[in-house]
C-alpha cells in the first residue's frame, strides 16, 4: 500500500470513529450535527451507512455470523463496538440468530439486526425468520449477496443464471430490498422502518448488501437523510356506524365467546375484564396469549383449538356470537375454520386489515384490540344488552370442571411403565406439569419449544399474568426455546428463563450450550426425552392406527453431552415426581446454563398425554373437516 493510500485509510478510520462515538453520545445523527460534533454532509461507504442508519433507529445489538459476503460490513461493525456505540453478538448458527432476535423483541421489545453472509448462512436466517413472520415481531436481516457486475457465479450464490434471485426468494417470504446503488440506503432504511417498527403488525425485514457494492463511498452523503424511528400510533376505525352495528350484534346475542390471539398481547386484563363482565361471554385464549386473562377467573376457559382444552372448545362450538380479538386464524387455532359451529355471527377486531378478512358473514372493525373494546364498552354501557342466557356461564363453567378433573387424573398418576426402557418413568404430562409448577413458583419465564411438548404445555400452563409463557405457535420451529434462551442474557439476565424441549427439538439447535457460556446466560433447559417425534406418532396412530418412521432406537445420554460443554450443568430427572422437584431445584441453583434431562413415557394408555378435542384439515381428516366448514360457511 502507498503512503498517500495509507493515510488515505488513517483518515478514513479516524472519522468512522468520530461518527460513531458521535451517535453513541447523542443517540441519533440529528442530534449529533445540530450539537455541532458532525458535519452534515460526509463520505459514507455502504456499509457504513447502513450500520449509522440502524443505529439512527436505535438498534444497538447485531446477532450472527461473519462470512466472505459480510467482511466490509463487519470491519465497520468492529469499529463501531469499539467505540461502544453497538455490540456484536456472534452464535453458531444462523437460525439461532433469529429466534435470539425474535426473543428480544417478544419479550423486550428491542429490536435487533441479525448478520450474516451470502448463501447457505442466508437461507438459514430465512428459515429462521419464520418465527417473527408467523408471530408479527419486527427484526432487520442483513445478508450478503452476489456482486452487481454479474461477473460470473459468485460461490454460494444461487446457482442459477438469473438476477436477483435472493431479492425474489425474500420477496416472496416478507418484505425485502437489495441495495444495488449505495443511495438506495434511504429508501430502505424508511421502508425498513415501516415493516419493523409499524404498529399495525411488524415483520421482518431483509436488506440484501452485495458484497461488491459495500465498500462503495457515497461523497458527500447527508447525514440528516437517515431516518429515525417512527412514534408508535394506535390504529383505529373512526366509522360511527360500524361500531353501532357492533354493539348492537352484541345485543342480540345470547350466548357469547371471546377469544384472543397473539394480536391482542398488549391489551389490558381489566379492560377485557369488564367487556368479558358487560357482554357476560366466556374466555378462550390462544396458546401464545395465555395469561393475558388470569387463568382463576371463572369466566376463563382455557385454551381452544385443535389441542385446545374440553372447555376451550365447547365455549367456542357452543357460542352464538364468537367475538375474535388479534387472531389471523391459524388452522390449529380455529379447528380449521370448523371451531365456530352454531354462531350466527362473528365480530372480529384486528389492525391487520387481511386478517379481518379470515371470516365471512362477520363485522369487521379495524383497530388496536384496547382502544376498539373501549368504544365499544362504552356503548355497551349507554344502551346495555338484555338477550343473556343465564344457563351459558354456568354449562361453561361445568365444562371447565371437567377439564380440571381431566388432566387431574393424569397428574395422579404420574408414572407409567415405558415399553422401550423397560422401566416405569414420568408422564410427559405428570413432568411437564412438575416443571410449569417449578418455573411459576420461582418466577420463571416459560418458553416451550414445538412437538408433543408445546401441545401439552399450552394445555397445562395456568398463568395468571402475561409474559410468563411464550410459545411459538405460528411456525412451530423446532429448537426455537432453547435458541432463544440467549436473548435473556443479551437482556442482562433480568428474567430467569425456562426451556420446555423434546430431544428432537434440542437436536435441532444444541449450539446454546456453547454460546449460553460464551455469551452468559442464566438459565434451565429441560428436556423431555420420549426418543420419537411423539406428537406425529399421535397424529399417525389418530388417523391410520400405525406408526411410520417417527420412532428413535438410539439412546442418549443428554447429562454428559452438556456436560461435555465447560460451563454447563446437567442433571438427571429421574422417574418420580420427588426425583424431577430435586433436579430442578438443583438446577435453579445453578448460576449458568442448567440441563434436566426427562426420561418420558411414550404409549397409547389414556394417562400418557392431554388428548386432542378439536378438528383439524389434515390427513385423512380432510374431507370431513372441510365439508363441515363449507356447511358452517363462516
Amino acid at each position: 500500500m502507498e503512503m498517500s493510500e495509507m493515510m488515505e485509510m488513517s483518515e478514513m478510520m479516524e472519522m468512522r470513529s468520530a461518527r460513531a462515538r458521535a451517535i453513541h453520545t447523542h443517540g441519533t445523527l440529528q442530534k449529533a450535527v445540530e450539537a455541532g460534533e458532525l458535519e452534515q454532509f460526509q463520505d459514507l461507504s455502504l456499509s457504513e451507512a447502513v450500520i449509522l442508519g440502524l443505529l439512527n433507529q436505535g438498534v444497538r445489538t447485531f446477532i450472527g455470523i461473519f462470512g466472505h459476503g459480510m467482511t466490509d460490513v463487519g470491519e465497520v461493525m468492529r469499529v463501531y463496538e469499539e467505540e461502544q456505540a453497538l455490540r456484536t453478538i456472534n452464535v453458531r448458527n444462523e437460525v439461532e440468530a433469529s429466534h435470539v432476535a425474535a426473543m428480544l423483541r417478544w419479550k423486550y421489545g428491542e429490536v435487533s439486526a441479525v448478520f450474516t453472509s451470502i448463501g447457505p448462512g442466508a437461507m438459514h436466517a430465512a428459515a429462521g425468520s419464520l418465527v417473527p413472520l408467523s408471530n408479527g415481531l419486527g427484526v432487520y436481516y442483513l445478508m450478503g449477496d452476489e456482486t452487481s457486475h454479474s461477473e460470473g457465479p459468485n460461490m454460494q450464490q444461487i446457482p442459477k443464471r438469473e438476477q436477483e434471485l435472493f431479492l425474489r426468494l425474500l420477496s416472496t417470504m416478507g418484505h425485502a430490498y437489495s441495495l444495488h446503488t449505495p443511495e438506495a440506503v434511504f429508501t430502505a432504511l424508511k421502508r425498513g422502518d415501516t415493516v419493523v417498527n409499524g404498529n399495525v403488525k411488524q415483520s421482518p425485514f431483509y436488506m440484501l448488501l452485495p458484497m461488491n457494492i459495500q465498500p462503495k463511498v457515497m461523497e458527500g452523503c447527508n447525514l440528516l437523510e437517515f431516518p429515525t424511528r417512527s412514534a408508535a400510533s394506535r390504529v383505529i376505525s373512526t366509522d360511527a356506524y360500524l361500531f353501532d352495528t357492533a354493539a348492537e350484534t352484541i345485543r342480540n346475542a345470547s350466548r357469547i365467546t371471546v377469544k384472543t390471539g397473539g394480536g391482542a398481547a398488549g391489551l389490558s386484563s381489566a379492560v377485557l375484564e369488564e367487556f368479558l363482565e358487560l357482554t357476560d361471554a366466556v374466555y378462550v385464549h390462544g396458546p401464545q396469549v395465555p395469561g393475558l386473562y388470569p387463568y382463576s377467573k371463572p369466566r376463563n376457559m382455557s385454551v381452544g383449538g385443535s389441542k385446545g382444552s374440553i372447555s376451550g372448545n365447547y365455549a367456542m362450538n357452543e357460542c352464538d356470537l364468537m367475538i375474535i380479538i388479534g387472531a389471523r386464524g391459524v388452522c390449529q387455532w380455529d379447528c380449521s375454520g370448523t371451531a365456530f359451529r352454531k354462531a350466527k355471527k362473528i365480530l372480529n377486531i384486528n389492525c391487520d386489515y387481511e386478517d379481518l378478512g379470515q371470516y365471512g358473514n362477520s363485522v369487521r372493525i379495524q383497530g388496536d384490540a384496547e382502544a376498539v373494546l373501549l368504544r365499544l364498552i362504552e356503548l355497551l354501557k349507554e344502551k346495555p344488552r338484555e338477550a343473556s342466557d343465564p344457563a351459558w356461564l354456568r354449562e361453561c363453567a361445568e365444562k371447565r370442571a371437567e377439564w380440571e378433573a381431566f388432566k387431574q387424573l393424569r397428574y395422579d398418576h404420574p408414572v407409567l411403565v415405558d415399553k422401550k426402557r423397560g422401566q416405569a418413568i414420568l408422564t410427559e404430562p405428570a413432568a411437564i406439569k412438575k416443571a410449569v409448577d417449578f418455573a411459576d413458583a420461582k418466577g420463571c419465564v416459560k418458553i416451550f419449544d414445538a412437538g408433543d411438548v408445546q401441545a401439552n404445555g399450552f394445555q397445562i400452563v395456568t398463568d395468571e399474568k402475561p409474559g410468563q409463557t411464550i410459545t411459538d405457535s405460528g411456525s412451530s420451529y423446532m429448537g426455537f426455546a432453547v435458541s432463544s434462551m440467549l436473548a435473556f442474557a443479551l437482556a442482562g439476565n433480568r428474567d430467569y428463563p425456562m426451556a420446555f424441549t423434546g430431544d428432537g427439538s434440542f437436536m435441532m439447535n444444541p449450539q446454546i450450550l456453547i454460546d449460553a457460556v460464551q455469551h452468559g446466560l442464566r438459565g434451565m433447559i429441560v428436556l423431555f426425552d420420549n426418543r420419537r417425534m411423539g406428537a406425529i406418532t399421535s397424529l399417525q396412530y389418530s388417523q391410520y392406527g400405525v406408526e411410520f418412521k417417527t420412532d428413535d432406537m438410539v439412546e442418549v445420554d443428554y447429562v454428559q453431552m452438556a456436560e461435555a460443554v465447560k460451563g454447563v450443568k446437567a442433571f438427571y430427572g429421574g422417574e418420580t415426581p420427588e426425583d424431577l422437584e430435586q433436579a430442578l431445584k438443583e438446577a435453579y441453583a445453578y448460576d449458568g446454563l442448567s440441563l434436566v434431562h426427562v426420561p418420558v413415557y411414550y404409549g397409547t394408555e389414556d394417562e400418557a398425554g392431554l388428548g386432542s378435542f378439536g378438528d383439524w384439515n389434515v390427513g385423512n381428516w380432510c374431507e370431513r373437516v372441510q365439508k363441515l366448514k363449507h356447511n358452517i360457511g363462516f
